[in-house]
C-alpha cells in the first residue's frame, strides 16, 4: 500500500487522476446523503468517463507542439464567445450551453485547458485566444471565471513574466473589472452552489465528504511543486484555476467544482490534467523545463502524453 502511495506521488498525472476520481466519488456520496435525484449522480458519473476518454485525445492534440497548442487556446476561445453571443440568457448571464438537455458551461470545461496550455505556449496566436477568452467572460458575464483567467496569469507573470503574458492579463483584467460592474443576480442552485456550507446542514459526512474532496483538486498541484521544481510553473498555474474555482464557489453563487452537482467541472478538470507530467523530476521533465527556458514557444515545450 505505501509503495503504490509513493509510486502516486512521484507521477503528478496519475496522482491528479486519483484524486479527480476521489472527489467525484465524494462526490457522489454528498448527493447520494443529501437525496439528490438519482440522475444527477449519473450525470457526473458520465462526465467522469467523458473526462478520462478525452484527456488522452487532447494529449494527441497538443503533441504537435506550439502552432497546434495555440490553435487550441484560439478555438476554445472562439467557443466561450460563441457561447456569449449565441448562448441562453438566465436573469442576463449567458454561461450555458443545452446540449439536448444536459447542460453544459463551456467556460468550466475549456478555460482551466487553456490556461494551463498558454502556461506552456505563450506564442502570439495562443495570447491571441486569451484576450479573446477575457473578452467572452466579461460578455456572459461570468466573474467567477475572469477572476480564475486574471489570478491564473497573474501567477503566470510572477514565475516567468514575457511580453505575452502581460498582453493577456491587461486583457483579463480589464474583463474582470466589466463582470464587476455588471449585475449577477443568479440564485444558488440546490446541489450545485453554496454546497461548502450547505453540506454540513445535511449531515456531517455530507459535509465532511464535501469538504475532503475539495482539498483533494488542488494535492496534485501541491505535490508537483513540492517534489518537481523544473515544472513549478505549470503545478503553480493548474493549482491557481482550481483555487480560484473553489474559492469563488465558497463566496458567491458558482458551482461547487467536481463534488457538486455538474459536469462541466469534472470534464475540465481531467482535461486540464494534460498540463501534468508523467514523472516528476524524470529527465523527460528537465529536457521539456530546459528547453522553454528563455523561448517559451519552442516546440520542445509540449504537453506530455499519458497518465504515466
Amino acid at each position: 500500500m505505501f509503495d503504490v502511495a509513493r509510486t502516486i506521488l512521484h507521477r503528478p498525472r496519475a496522482l491528479g487522476f486519483a484524486c479527480a476520481v476521489a472527489a467525484v466519488l465524494l462526490g457522489l456520496v454528498y448527493m447520494a446523503i443529501a437525496g439528490a435525484p438519482t440522475r444527477y449522480l449519473i450525470i457526473n458519473a458520465g462526465a467522469l468517463v467523458i473526462g478520462c476518454a478525452t484527456l488522452p485525445l487532447l494529449d494527441l492534440a497538443v503533441a504537435g507542439g506550439s502552432r497546434s497548442l495555440g490553435g487550441i487556446v484560439v478555438a476554445m476561445a472562439a467557443a466561450l464567445l460563441a457561447t456569449a453571443i449565441l448562448g441562453p440568457q438566465v436573469e442576463g448571464a449567458a454561461r450555458w450551453v443545452d446540449l439536448g438537455g444536459f447542460v453544459v458551461q463551456p467556460s468550466l470545461v475549456l478555460l482551466p485547458v487553456m490556461l494551463v496550455a498558454f502556461a506552456r505556449t505563450r506564442t502570439t496566436l495562443a495570447t491571441g485566444g486569451i484576450v479573446a477568452a477575457a473578452a467572452a467572460l466579461a460578455l456572459q458575464p461570468d466573474r467567477a471565471m475572469a477572476a480564475m483567467l486574471v489570478v491564473a496569469l497573474v501567477t503566470l507573470a510572477l514565475l516567468r513574466r514575457d511580453r505575452n503574458v502581460l498582453i493577456g492579463l491587461a486583457a483579463a483584467s480589464i474583463g474582470l473589472t466589466v463582470t464587476l460592474e455588471r449585475a449577477d443576480a443568479l440564485p444558488a442552485v440546490p446541489y450545485v452552489d453554496q454546497i461548502l456550507y450547505s453540506s454540513f446542514n445535511v449531515h456531517l459526512a455530507a459535509g465532511l465528504a464535501v469538504l475532503t474532496g475539495t482539498v483533494l483538486l488542488v494535492v496534485p498541484a501541491l505535490s508537483g511543486w513540492r517534489r518537481d521544481p523544473d515544472c513549478r510553473v505549470d503545478y503553480a498555474v493548474f493549482g491557481a484555476v482550481w483555487f480560484v474555482a473553489i474559492l469563488a464557489a465558497a463566496l458567491g453563487n458558482y458551482p461547487t467544482p467536481i463534488v457538486g452537482y455538474g459536469g462541466s467541472a469534472i470534464i475540465g478538470y481531467m482535461m486540464s490534467l494534460v498540463a501534468l507530467p508523467r514523472h516528476a523530476g524524470s529527465p523527460a521533465a528537465e529536457t521539456t523545463a530546459s528547453s522553454r527556458g528563455s523561448d517559451p514557444t519552442t516546440p520542445g515545450g509540449h504537453l506530455r502524453v499519458g497518465l504515466g
